[in-house]
């Protein structure tokens, strides 16, 4: 064999052995230099399942890039107040947050729709809407106009409808009771008499336990127990009309979004995705025990009646069309959202409504 044939050959053989261990590596890990970015959460880490969504967010993330995207997770008040969550990122303050759209009806009531509004879309729905419809793209043309970019990464399915220190029987009985209550909802509540405010979770159970609030609404069993609501008012109302299929978002800086590389961009966007099934996942295991353990604790279970929930879905189609008549986003995402509602619950009814409700009584009458 000719010897320089050979050393040649063994040089090529040597070229490719070191060309197959980098292609082994993660592709995003060769093309990308390391990124690490700050979130907000505008919840306490007392709340694992929904402070769980930027986790989930973060996790996937760090483990789809080999560690080169690094998103460190603060919980409400580390670095900003849990309501000004949204406001650090647009700022620029940190890259990204993970927090509630409704929170910011304030800046513009279109930031309701984002989150949930009165007897708007289930969380099925939700997900259809954002995920297939138009949702996503017309809220983030929305978000893009205060300097965000939006992902939903939760919902926590339809939720309660609050704690009360009395009870509420008629719509004459919301009239003067101080009620913590997000979003749009406030403003439909307040037409009935009710005197909203917004709240921080963590500020939920002082306020009930001084009096300075007299209800108050948060998510459902799990997180509710977990703030111990049940030791500050006695009567527990169902369900949030209010709020079908909350969305929780993340929301990340513009500018930092077009500038995240794409790799980054898909697997944050994949990231956000898994956290959003997950969290819906974890509340519908741990709802069912919570709420056998808040009604054992002495609480009372009572059905908003059906005249109540008439008059408020009255007032709600009123607040709509008083904020469609002078805010042109609103009209829009609003009704974009109202006719997929309409086809949505035309099919839901013919099969879900009719496969759960049959087995549901199977489960009432003892034999499931």
């Amino acid at each position: 064999m000719d010897r320089r044939s050979f050393i040649k050959k063994g040089a090529v053989s040597g070229a490719g052995a070191a060309a197959a261990t980098v292609l082994a590596a993660p592709a995003i890990a060769q093309q990308n230099t390391k990124i690490t970015w700050r979130l907000t959460s505008s919840f306490p880490k007392s709340l694992d399942t929904i402070f769980g969504g930027a986790q989930d967010v973060a996790s996937h993330v760090s483990a789809a890039t080999d560690g080169n995207f690094n998103i460190q997770v603060f919980a409400a008040g580390e670095i900003v107040p849990g309501l000004q969550a949204a406001d650090a990122v647009s700022s620029g303050t940190v890259e990204m947050c993970h927090t509630c759209s409704y929170y910011y009806v304030g800046k513009d009531p279109t930031f309701a729709i984002g989150t949930a509004i009165p007897f708007g879309l289930n969380a099925r729905l939700t997900n259809s809407w954002f995920y297939e419809g138009n949702g996503n793209t017309l809220l983030n043309e929305f978000y893009a106009k205060h300097n965000l970019y939006g992902m939903i990464s939760g919902n926590t399915g339809v939720q309660m409808g609050g704690w009360f220190r009395k009870e509420i029987n008629t719509v004459e009985d919301f009239k003067g009771v101080k009620m913590r209550i997000a979003g749009l909802a406030g403003k439909v509540v307040e037409k009935l008499g009710v005197v909203p405010q917004q709240i921080a979770g963590g500020d939920i159970y002082p306020a009930l336990e001084k009096g300075t609030i007299d209800a108050a609404e948060w998510v459902g069993p799990y997180d509710d127990h977990k703030l111990g609501f049940q030791k500050v008012a006695k009567y527990y109302y169902y369900p949030a009309f209010w709020e079908g299929g909350p969305v929780i978002h993340s929301f990340v800086n513009l500018d930092k979004w077009n500038n995240l590389p794409k790799q980054y961009q898909a697997v944050l966007k994949d990231a956000c995705a898994f956290a959003n099934t997950n969290m819906m996942a974890k509340y519908d295991a741990k709802n069912p025990m919570a709420i056998k353990q808040i009604v054992s604790e002495g609480a009372t279970l009572r059905p908003f009646s059906q005249d109540i929930l008439d008059a408020c879905y009255k007032a709600a189609l009123e607040v709509y069309a008083e904020i469609s008549a002078v805010n042109p986003d609103f009209k829009k995402v609003y009704e974009d959202q109202v006719a997929f509602k309409r086809e949505g619950y035309l099919w839901m009814q013919l099969a879900e409504y009719t496969f759960d409700t049959f087995m549901m009584i199977q489960q009432r009458n003892g034999k499931l």
